[in-house]
């Protein structure tokens, strides 16, 4: 009988915090840890670093501590045997100073305590201040394995003078499957025959002119078609509160073809949400990455480098961006796509395929780490 060699592995990201975009990352790490860790012989026992281990612990099975609680943090990482630190977009500063120094510190504490260090496929920037270049650097030229999912990223590290073998692979996300047995959207029984189209939304605009362009689109596409218009709220509680700021403004005339899926939070039932639209519009990129490993063709909005970088890898463009959405333009290319919707799928499929391979990259190098070790 072969020997199943067992491995503890803590996980640092942004995770517990309601996001359903990190959590499909979080979700999407430990699926395919499982399924790389299974082909190698190695049982991987994950630890998640979470601001709300009990439910992070109830959702996915896992043990959790809290990622603020120094103690903690620290004996996790001491009886582990490496971090991972991903994915998603960690090490920037424009939500605040604190947010690199802290990802970093836990790199470092484990890098300190002798225990192998991951980079699992984060989107890198914006960094404004040049201090933390140099921060980087040094962990990032410890770490064992470093991997970035998109090009722009690794260029950012190369410019930073990052000297280690940088993989570019694509968002973890992209290799989530749905999960075994049927969901059921709650409250929302729809004919077989009616194209849905799924909207994610978050506020961003101090005067919210994004969201009065898109509910604009919005009425364009309800005049135009048959749709029945589905609000995906990935961040809650703040972008629930977008959607219901659009369904506001759109008004009573079409309110039997609007819903929104507003207590969603398992990762794996938003990607099913998505995979029953026909057409999805994204603002969030997580949004977009679902849409995309459903073959469900997509208007991107962009308000961050990150969508258009993503969009990129898809050879397609951003329709809008928030300094500018033409109704009008997303609603004639949603009317598009409704029809065109197979030919996309034909064009996009072997795209999609790739990157969804590509996703499992980054746990594969890490199963066949510990073996070689």
């Amino acid at each position: 009988m072969d020997t199943v060699v067992t491995k503890r592995i803590v996980v640092s990201g942004y995770y517990g915090f309601d996001n359903s975009g990190d959590e499909a990352v979080l979700q999407s790490i430990l699926l395919a840890l499982e399924e790389q860790g299974k082909a190698q012989g190695i049982r991987f026992v994950p630890v998640v670093l979470s601001i709300n281990p009990a439910k992070t612990h109830m959702t996915y099975g896992v043990e959790a501590v809290h990622r603020m609680k120094l103690g903690e943090l620290i004996r996790a990482i001491r009886g582990a045997d490496g971090l991972i630190s991903g994915g998603g977009s960690l090490l920037q500063d424009a939500t605040g100073v604190k947010t690199i120094p802290y990802y970093l510190a836990v790199i470092k504490i484990a890098q300190w305590l002798g225990k192998p260090t991951f980079i699992y496929s984060q989107g890198i920037g914006p960094v404004h201040r040049g201090l933390f270049f140099g921060w980087i650097r040094a962990s990032f030229n410890r770490s064992d394995f470093v991997s970035v999912r998109d090009l722009e990223s690794k260029q950012l590290l190369q410019r930073m003078n990052v000297s280690h073998d940088i993989v570019v692979v694509p968002d973890p996300v992209m290799g989530m499957p749905l999960a075994d047995g049927a969901y059921r959207a709650e409250e929302l029984q729809l004919d077989s025959k009616a194209s849905i189209i799924g909207v994610s939304l978050r506020f961003w605009n101090q005067d919210r002119s994004e969201l009065q362009a898109v509910s604009d689109a919005l009425k364009l596409i309800l005049e135009k078609s048959d749709a029945h218009i589905r609000f995906l709220p990935f961040h809650l509680p703040s972008d629930a509160a977008a959607s219901e700021y659009v369904i506001d403004l759109l008004g009573n005339t079409y309110r039997e073809r609007i819903s929104i899926a507003a207590h969603v939070t398992h990762p794996q039932h938003m990607l099913a949400e998505v995979s029953r639209c026909r057409l999805l519009i994204g603002m969030r990129l997580h949004s977009l990455i679902y849409a995309a490993s459903q073959q469900v063709p997509m208007i991107g909005i962009s308000y961050d480098p990150k969508i258009d970088q993503f969009l990129n890898r898809l050879q397609m463009s951003a329709a809008a961006d928030t300094k500018s959405i033409q109704a009008e333009v997303v609603a004639n290319e949603a009317l598009r796509l409704l029809k065109d919707r197979e030919a996309w799928r034909q064009q996009k499929q072997p795209i999609i395929e790739r990157l969804k391979n590509e996703a499992q990259l980054p746990a594969e190098h890490i199963a066949l780490y510990y073996i070689r070790s």
